[in-house]
């Protein structure tokens, strides 16, 4: 552990620095002195309204939902041993998908009742995934492309929903490519106790983790009870993934990305390898959210696409390194 505590701090570092420069990025740029004292020394200044209400809830967002999907995206590839595994890969972000946008066409429930939705649709398309991971002859690519497969199923079904009620086009299809704009202190207040629960819940599993990554037969003979741990991994991945796209939308490939990373930096043990995930998951996406008001600005892009565009040439990368 004493060898790997410079990586945490320096990538601590790193996410304080890209927090602070989320917050003093936008239409309006607010130097870091306006920040400390807008944080510190409250005033009704615009400066404070806009640190205070606008960027840092957002900034605090983006870190909570990135650490989440980083942290799922972890248990899941250890879980099925299948280094392909996300949940915006294997169904979980797309189950969880099609229910909020069903209840955002018909119901308009709240948040809770949208969490709520998303958890169901994520433990269904979560439970489908690791029903296949159970089975004979499940290699990394063919896991990868059933989730590929039920997630393109449920898009489309939630697709076909949207198109139901054409009032609704706009939110949906602007809430479904991911994005973290106008999300505010109520949803830093709805999100972070099931990211806290998640990653804890992700700690305690944290042997069985490192056991069910050695096979499933070498794991029954160490006494593991698979399906008992294979449903705890499941349920933190819906925790985690539920909440997150109950926030954000669908944010792709943060949990595919980041566990590969984090176990080069910082090995393969899951009680080391854990914290690190959510550390540089809420670095990405943080990243990823200043970018994406930069980049085009003063047009704001959708941070679910720039994820996108970095995860898609990487999920091929990882399929032509674990061969067919």
């Amino acid at each position: 552990m004493s060898g790997l505590a410079p990586r945490y701090v320096l990538v601590g570092l790193l996410l304080a620095g890209a927090l602070l420069l989320s917050v003093m990025v936008g239409a309006v740029r607010v130097p870091a002195p306006a920040v400390y004292r807008a944080i510190t020394a409250p005033d009704e200044s615009n400066q404070t309204i806009i640190v205070r209400e606008m960027r840092l809830p957002r900034a605090l967002n983006g870190a909570l939902v990135g650490a989440a999907l980083a942290v799922a995206g972890a248990v899941m590839q250890a879980a099925t041993r299948n280094p392909l595994a996300a949940p915006s890969v294997a169904g979980v972000s797309a189950g969880a998908s099609v229910v909020v946008i069903a209840l955002t066409v018909f119901a308009r429930v709240g948040t809770f009742g949208l969490a709520v939705g998303a958890f169901v649709g994520a433990a269904v398309g979560g439970g489908l995934v690791f029903a296949m991971a159970s089975g004979k002859g499940a290699t990394p690519v063919r896991l990868a492309l059933g989730g590929v497969a039920v997630s393109a199923l449920l898009n489309a079904l939630g697709s076909g929903i949207a198109f139901l009620k054409e009032a609704n086009m706009t939110l949906v299809i602007a809430w479904s490519t991911g994005g973290l704009d106008g999300r505010f202190w109520p949803q830093v207040r709805f999100l972070w106790p099931f990211a806290l629960l998640g990653l804890v819940g992700a700690l305690l599993l944290a042997r069985r983790l490192d056991v069910m990554r050695l096979g499933d037969e070498v794991a029954a003979g160490l006494g593991l009870n698979l399906g008992l741990a294979r449903a705890g991994a499941l349920g933190i991945t819906v925790v985690l993934a539920g909440a997150s796209v109950a926030v954000a939308g669908p944010i792709g490939f943060v949990g595919l990305m980041v566990p590969h990373v984090a176990r080069r930096l910082f090995g393969v043990e899951h009680r080391y390898l854990l914290p690190a995930c959510a550390l540089l998951g809420a670095l990405l996406l943080t990243t990823a959210d200043i970018a994406a008001r930069v980049v085009m600005a003063p047009q704001e892009v959708p941070v679910g696409i720039l994820t996108a565009a970095l995860g898609g040439p990487f999920f091929l990368y990882l399929v032509r390194k674990e061969g067919t």
